[in-house]
């Protein structure tokens, strides 16, 4: 088995909130305790609700924002402690690819000098190589150099804006591409263009993900293995068929159980469920497990006991006190059994 690309190890991620005056209000706990590995060649879904800590989560491992504990092992190297002139180095291993293409290009630049931009900061380049690489990269993203090269972004489409985002993103031939949010604002169609390309270019270039979504049909499509946070924590991480088939953690269950789609067996249409309640306030989560004070299967020792990652049956790992098996009963001797599913 190859070893890991990318470990991560404990990341905590907590910020000061200051109300009127600069007063201290209290900790963000954005992030609280996330381990995962990411295979080579492996796209690893992100999911959770809004404010469940997806982004901080990536901007913590490539140190864009420093965490407060953990490690990111890459290379042999603990990037944790790296100083700014040694991340700068490895940064050109991880590359972004955010939601809106539009805010990440420079609206003033051609297109030609936006694709260049990774390779003027880490490469030296003759202007002949350097046109001749930014015409490379666009022909694999799929647009025609002859037509995009001189043109400035507010002259494409959101499809054509996100491409240049992507060939900016693997000029330098990283090894991690950053998906933040990155087809959530193109229609469906071109989604699926985008979707396409990406998983081309992970054949071709050997690329890994870090694919961040909400939207859950997408996340398994693209996804070899997913991970479920909710407010800064790792609910569930298991393959995707799996997870999807046979969800162990119930907020999994409830997420996708919130997706509109249809019954398998009978060809009708299933009604999206809305999980109830609210996700609490990151500056005071719940004790013990964060999901209790939403969860119809919490019981006494889920506000006491804070539940750890533990391995599960069908592959992966989740935190949970009492996960639910093949048929999506709640396991470990829960009162409810399967009553506690069905009425939530």
């Amino acid at each position: 088995m190859s070893e890991p690309l990318l470990s991560v190890r404990n990341i905590v991620q907590e910020f000061e909130s200051r109300g009127p005056g600069g007063v201290k209000e209290g900790v963000v706990h954005a992030v609280s305790d996330i381990s995962f590995d990411l295979m080579p060649g492996e796209t690893l879904g992100i999911v959770g609700e809004t404010g469940s800590g997806k982004s901080t989560l990536a901007r913590a491992v490539i140190q864009v924002d420093r965490p407060k504990s953990g490690s990111v092992m890459f290379q042999d190297r603990d990037l944790t402690e790296l100083n700014r002139r040694e991340l700068k180095k490895v940064w050109a291993n991880f590359q972004m690819v955010y939601q809106d293409p539009f805010t990440s290009l420079n609206p003033r630049w051609r297109i030609e000098d936006v694709v260049a931009e990774p390779l003027d900061s880490h490469r030296s380049l003759s202007r002949q190589q350097r046109r001749a690489k930014v015409r490379e990269l666009l022909e694999l993203v799929g647009l025609d150099p002859d037509t995009y090269l001189r043109r400035r972004p507010m002259e494409l489409s959101g499809g054509q804006a996100q491409r240049v985002a992507i060939a900016r993103a693997i000029s330098l031939d990283p090894a991690v591409i950053i998906c933040d949010e990155a087809i959530s604002s193109l229609d469906v169609l071109i989604q699926a263009q985008v979707i396409n390309l990406f998983e081309k270019l992970r054949v071709e270039l050997g690329l890994s993900y870090l694919f961040i979504a909400h939207d859950l049909a997408t996340v398994k499509q693209v996804s070899d293995r997913v991970a479920v946070l909710y407010l800064g924590q790792l609910a569930e991480i298991a393959p995707s068929d799996r997870m999807y088939e046979t969800p162990r953690h119930p907020y999994t269950r409830a997420l996708l159980d919130s997706v509109p789609g249809l019954d398998p067996e009978t060809g009708i249409a299933k009604r999206p469920v809305t999980l109830p309640g609210d996700v609490p306030s990151p500056l005071d989560p719940p004790s013990g497990c964060r999901f209790r004070t939403r969860c119809p299967l919490a019981q006494e020792i889920c506000a006491e006991v804070e539940p750890v990652l533990a391995p599960c049956d069908g592959g992966g790992r989740v935190a949970c006190h009492f996960p639910l098996d093949d048929h999506g009963r709640p396991t470990n001797g829960h009162p409810a059994g399967a009553a506690a599913v069905a009425s939530a």
